[in-house]
């Protein structure tokens, strides 16, 4: 019989009731993927807030947003942000998410920890609750921090599912969102909201997929009422739920149970180009895509180059590889000849990333 103790499973696609932090530390120390934390603001509010027809402001006035002094905070902040980052792989990533009252203290405690702050995103809301007073701006954003366990780490981001997600443009660090309102905005069983600062799925399919694979673990150590675990469901991650309130973990477990999971990994991750494998152009010609003479040609068809045997390219001016002629008869300092050339095919003409793309088998479209 072995020596070694068993490893301890990992509680995958579950709610953990009680305290979060003792939670944390019962999991095996790095093992899960990506941790996303909305913990309690700290919205240190006082008297009751009326609309101007006198109606009152459901707002946040639970006894697990309420600590006695900004250092009770602070100590609560640290404690469970370090048994956060201690159940976090090495090149996990954290994403906290705030307003104004807490994520300013919260980002600071996390630097102190070793966190490796990557990006402060902000979450622009399409439907803010205007400031009744008037006396301030209206709070129209919430701010989430997203860091690596450490400088070291070699965190997960997906650059090319967060482009496609925005019309094929680079993602910016605001993202305009809507608030959790109508059919998504759980009720109680007093028609009440089941819980005053869920989430839209929108903000935690975004936080999921842009930093994490299919059959990663997410671990969400303020549950709620489960939209972390709803979008890890349906984006085929797995999830580990904390949560100590029971009510919540109710309405959690009921909403998550009717989510259909899917299956493909290849429909739930847009495949990153530069971990692609390589493919020389030369290759293209090896398998007889494309002949030794073929004419490539720029979108606009203004310059032309011929296919050489050896894989390179030729002008009247120039010869070398597709990037470097490319760059070349442009006059420009660099160019990636693979969506510059294009070759014809009847009367369209195709950038050559197409055939190298068919070559590796990501497209069935047929290519002349």
């Amino acid at each position: 019989m072995s020596s070694q103790k068993k490893a301890k499973a990992l509680p995958i696609n579950r709610i953990l009731s009680g305290d979060c932090v003792d939670n944390m530390k019962s999991l095996p120390k790095g093992s899960v993927d990506m941790v996303f934390a909305d913990p309690p603001y700290n919205l240190q509010l006082s008297g009751n807030l009326h609309r101007p027809n006198n109606t009152k402001v459901d707002g946040v006035d639970n006894d697990w947003d309420k600590f006695d002094t900004l250092k009770t905070y602070d100590d609560f902040t640290r404690e469970w942000l370090s048994a956060a980052r201690d159940a976090l792989k090495d090149d996990g990533s954290i994403w906290v998410i705030g307003s104004y009252h807490n994520i300013f203290r919260v980002g600071a405690i996390m630097q102190d920890l070793g966190f490796w702050i990557l990006n402060d995103v902000i979450w622009r809301k399409t439907n803010p609750m205007p400031n009744f007073r008037g006396r301030r701006f209206t709070n129209a954003h919430e701010t989430l921090i997203w860091a690596a366990k450490s400088e070291k780490s070699k965190y997960r981001f997906n650059y090319d599912s967060m482009k496609a997600l925005n019309e094929d443009l680079q993602m910016r660090s605001d993202w305009f969102l809507p608030l959790c309102t109508g059919a998504e905005r759980l009720k109680g069983a007093d028609g009440q909201k089941a819980h005053p600062t869920q989430k839209p799925e929108s903000l935690l399919y975004r936080v999921i997929m842009s930093s994490t694979n299919p059959g990663d673990t997410v671990l969400d150590p303020f549950f709620g009422t489960g939209t972390t675990g709803a979008a890890a469901k349906k984006l085929g991650r797995n999830y580990i739920g904390l949560e100590r309130e029971q009510d919540y973990i109710d309405v959690a477990e009921k909403r998550i149970k009717s989510i259909k999971k899917i299956g493909s990994g290849e429909i739930l991750q847009t495949p990153a180009k530069r971990e692609e494998p390589r493919i020389p152009f030369g290759q293209l010609i090896e398998n007889g895509m494309l002949k030794p003479g073929t004419v490539l040609t720029d979108a606009k068809q203004r310059f032309e180059a011929k296919v050489s045997a050896d894989g390179s390219v030729i002008t009247n001016k120039y010869r070398g590889s597709i990037h470097k002629v490319g760059a070349a008869v442009q006059g420009a300092p660099s160019c990636n000849g693979w969506t510059y050339w294009h070759f014809k095919q009847g009367k369209r003409v195709v950038p050559i990333d197409a055939l190298r793309q068919k070559l590796r088998g990501h497209t069935t479209e047929t290519l002349q």
